[in-house]
């Protein structure tokens, strides 16, 4: 049997789904949640920082704020198709954050983005076998996408 535990950063980040049939087409901003879900065995070494964890809860903030928080937190993630966009924010002062990615920045999509910034730093430690099992998005209080490994 494994144990899981979740840990969540929060950013405010904009974006806009460029197709969506009603008011998501314009660019908008959400407090966005991500939310690790890590599987894996409690360490059991003993005299170890992380003996009775899975792994130590800073930890997993510090890969949140490097490989997420970091990147998209008061920026705005357009999607490399979207010209509109794209021109609209080209005509920003050289200090505004946009992130380019290859998707439509949907709360689905960014899940499994972000699964896929923060899995290859989730190391076993101590022969825990420690696994990233899911990245949950909540886009707003209301609306949560998941991508499962």
């Amino acid at each position: 049997m494994t144990t899981r535990i979740r840990r969540y950063i929060e950013t405010d980040t904009g974006h806009r789904v460029p197709n969506h049939k009603s008011k998501c087409r314009h660019m908008h901003g959400h407090r966005y949640r991500f939310e690790a879900e890590i599987e894996g065995d409690v360490v059991q070494k003993t005299g170890v920082s992380d003996e009775g964890m899975l792994m130590d809860f800073s930890d997993v903030s510090h890969i949140l704020t490097v490989h997420i928080h970091d990147v998209v937190d008061h920026a705005f993630v357009v999607y490399e198709h979207d010209k509109q966009a794209r021109a609209a924010l080209a005509s920003m002062d050289s200090e505004h954050r946009t992130v380019v990615v290859p998707f439509i920045p949907t709360a689905e999509n960014l899940a499994k983005w972000a699964f896929d910034q923060v899995e290859p730093h989730i190391k076993t430690a101590y022969g825990n076998r420690l696994r990233l099992v899911a990245m949950h998005v909540r886009e707003t209080p209301k609306s949560t996408a998941s991508w499962h490994a």
